[in-house]
């Protein structure tokens, strides 16, 4: 696909993914550590457990236990831009499952540097529903930031990864129209990356399967600095076993249908199945 995504998700301050090249990944880490050993443990070698996970995992775009259901961009842009809806319960037995944008990926800088910027909507095991943002410089650990927590089902959020007007390589995560970080510096980035859309699951190393339905509505793409926003054009589709993406096109008034047709703005769902 010419790209990784970001992951982590698994360490209370990270949060992230990638398709292709699996970085390991830290969500919520501290209780995700204490969940995963725990309960979840009880799962492991179990015939029913490795049954149900024959249903679902990694395959092209991902291993290690993740898993994918979204797109890459056709076009190197500056930021991506979406609104997300968690259209059903969360069941994450081991591991976590999210549903993000971003840019970047590991091995996606300059000379091969880590860099990501991500903004999303993440499960773990036994936790609230959470409005995060991810950011890994190079050279560094992923960072997690909380943004808003106890997301509900049908709870949507405007959220966006931008490249800042006037000031190349310096991005932005944007949440419900406002700043939700700080200016993150990522080196040689501009001109770069082409963005993903995507849902995610990571199973914790453990055999389960987890499920999740997220909705991507309006998602754009920044066509210069600090804007410029142009529909999705779909690229690299990211669908791993047990996963699905469904394009959504505009109906009548606010309600969306599946449909074969190219939505505009573009709008997907991406879900367990």
């Amino acid at each position: 696909m010419g790209g990784s995504i970001a992951r982590t998700r698994d360490k209370f301050g990270r949060v992230s993914a990638d398709p292709v090249q699996v970085k390991r990944n830290a969500l919520l880490g501290v209780a995700l550590a204490l969940i995963v050993a725990g309960g979840a443990a009880a799962l492991v070698g179990s015939p029913t457990a490795v049954a149900n996970a024959q249903s679902c995992g990694a395959g092209a775009n991902g291993s290690q236990g993740y898993a994918y259901a979204g797109h890459q961009a056709t076009r190197v842009s500056h930021g991506i831009r979406a609104t997300i809806t968690p259209t059903a319960a969360a069941n994450v037995i081991s591991g976590h499952v999210a549903g993000w944008i971003g840019v970047g990926g590991p091995g996606q800088g300059a000379n091969g540097q880590t860099l990501w910027l991500q903004v999303g909507v993440a499960s773990i095991p036994d936790t609230p529903t959470m409005v995060y943002a991810e950011i890994t410089r190079g050279g560094q650990d992923p960072v997690f930031v909380p943004l808003v927590q106890d997301v509900q089902v049908g709870e949507s959020h405007r959220v966006a990864v931008l490249e800042m007007a006037g000031r190349p390589n310096w991005w932005r995560v944007w949440l419900d129209g406002k700043p939700a970080t700080d200016p993150v510096l990522l080196e040689d980035s501009t001109n770069r990356w082409r963005p993903i859309a995507t849902g995610e699951s990571w199973n914790g190393g453990r055999a389960v399967c987890n499920s999740f339905a997220f909705r991507f509505d309006g998602v754009g793409v920044a066509a210069a600095t600090g804007g410029s926003w142009r529909p999705f054009a779909p690229g690299y589709k990211f669908q791993d076993r047990g996963f699905g993406v469904k394009r959504l096109s505009a109906a009548p008034g606010s309600q969306r249908t599946l449909s074969g047709g190219a939505p505009m703005p573009y709008a997907f769902e991406a879900s367990s199945l």
